[in-house]
């Protein structure tokens, strides 16, 4: 697994030996299943019942990253329901190889959290630019001044006078609860780093409980779900504080207006398990679906790290898991069969059926455990998508798709996206109405779909 999540910068990265894919495959489908998880966190819980612990939650929050803006604020929330201790960290962004996007992700996360914050209840100014570094610093030192419970307290009203610029409101909020001084604010955020990367992780917005991690708000719904299944839910039967977004579609039906574009790729574990579900959003809502692949994003060239990697593939069955889409049994597709599969996308585009082969191909290789690494599991892809695996042979290998591919990352990186899965939605002019990255927005643009056929 290690030549999977290390730097991928040869061929013999991007393509393992057929013994190494198939260890690999193996194990992640092993770690991630669904019953193993459950021991996992009843082995957990076992430990903690016998040490007498409480429910220990650690959140780690990142001042200049609107994801934990969000987080702030269900902070009080959180610890006044669930029956939980809970330890605050300030750490630094990601950086390095968990994110070769550094200045884009700040930005994604300033638009993207002004979109999903009133979707959660929660408060986001309107694409705000980049904050001050002096005020940057001055909330910082706000926070890292606190403990635990005094962080949980203002660290959301801190958050709000940083992101709208407000210094009076930082200066008294300074003078309302201290402030640290440069050094002591750096140390905070050097031991804050540190705890995460002992954990195992990299992020800014996480929380950490058991031996999982668990995403900003959007995870939120994991640890609240597990939390109430271990008696620790003081308000037991009430919603959730952060429940987990229906991408249901009860609206009206478009005529063909608007066009949901879909970014996917064919080694993402993301990907495998919105795909047929944006196809299922664009069907019931009658919008026109246009799906640009991408090449994954370790074979151009992009490094990704074994933490990184354990990760995605971890919250990816989570999701699955929740949503009810079929997900685990793994076959890694990376390097060649990858790229043979995508040598059939422009014929099979021809014949209509491009969007059935992506489909039958993240299905096979992330749900069934097809070897797509030979003709024979290539040809169950084939086959399962309609498409005659005699007349694919005269296809299979043949050069083209790259430039098409790249063309669509380029248009992906043009809205201001770089990961996969990612959406558009366009207007009848073909202009930029949403454009988010990532499998938990498919609700968002289901909910801007109806939102938009409202107004027409």
């Amino acid at each position: 697994m290690a030549e999977q999540f290390t730097d991928q910068g040869g061929v013999a990265s991007i393509d393992p030996s057929p013994l190494r894919r198939w260890l690999t495959s193996k194990l992640m489908t092993r770690m991630f299943a669904a019953e193993r998880m459950d021991k996992r966190r009843a082995s957990v819980e076992k430990e903690r019942l016998k040490e007498g612990a409480p429910h220990r939650v650690e959140y780690f929050h990142q001042v200049d990253d609107g994801y934990s803006h969000l987080a702030a604020q269900v902070l009080q929330p959180l610890v006044e329901r669930y029956d939980i201790e809970l330890e605050c960290h300030l750490v630094e962004g990601p950086s390095g190889k968990n994110a070769p996007e550094t200045d884009l992700l700040l930005q994604l996360s300033r638009y993207d959290s002004f979109h999903v914050a009133p979707e959660y209840g929660l408060e986001f100014p309107k694409n705000p630019a980049a904050p001050d570094p002096a005020l940057v610093q001055l909330a910082s030192s706000i926070v890292a001044a606190q403990g635990s419970d005094a962080f949980t307290a203002c660290a959301a009203e801190v958050g709000k006078a940083l992101w709208t610029s407000d210094e009076a409101k930082l200066q008294l909020l300074a003078a309302t609860y201290g402030q640290a001084s440069a050094g002591q604010c750096f140390a905070r955020i050097v031991a804050g780093t540190q705890r995460r990367t002992q954990l195992k992780h990299y992020s800014g917005a996480m929380f950490y409980y058991g031996g999982e991690w668990y995403w900003g708000v959007d995870r939120l719904y994991h640890l609240e779900k597990r939390l109430s299944a271990l008696g620790a839910d003081r308000q037991a039967g009430q919603p959730m504080i952060v429940p987990r977004p229906d991408v249901a579609f009860d609206g009206a039906i478009d005529n063909g207006t608007l066009t949901l574009e879909v970014f996917p790729s064919l080694r993402s574990p993301y990907t495998s398990i919105v795909f047929d579900r944006a196809k299922k959003l664009a069907r019931e809502s009658g919008v026109k679906l246009s799906v640009r692949p991408v090449l994954p994003m370790v074979m151009r060239g992009v490094p990704a790290t074994r933490e990184k990697g354990l990760y995605i593939f971890m919250d990816a069955a989570r999701e699955a898991r929740e949503a009810g889409v079929p997900y685990g049994n793994f076959s890694d597709p990376i390097g060649e069969p990858a790229r043979r599969c995508y040598s059939l996308y422009p014929w099979a585009v021809d014949q209509g059926r491009g969007v059935e082969l992506l489909s039958s191909f993240l299905r096979n290789t992330f749900a069934c455990g097809i070897k797509t690494n030979n003709d024979r599991g290539l040809r169950k892809v084939v086959e399962d998508a309609g498409l005659d695996w005699s007349e694919a042979q005269v296809h299979l290998g043949q050069p083209g798709w790259e430039d098409l591919l790249e063309q669509n990352r380029l248009v992906m990186y043009d809205a201001g996206l770089w990961g996969v899965p990612s959406f558009r939605l366009l207007d009848e002019r073909g202009e930029q109405l949403l454009a988010l990255w990532g499998q938990d927005r498919l609700w968002v643009f289901a909910r801007e779909i109806q939102r938009q056929l409202k107004v027409r």
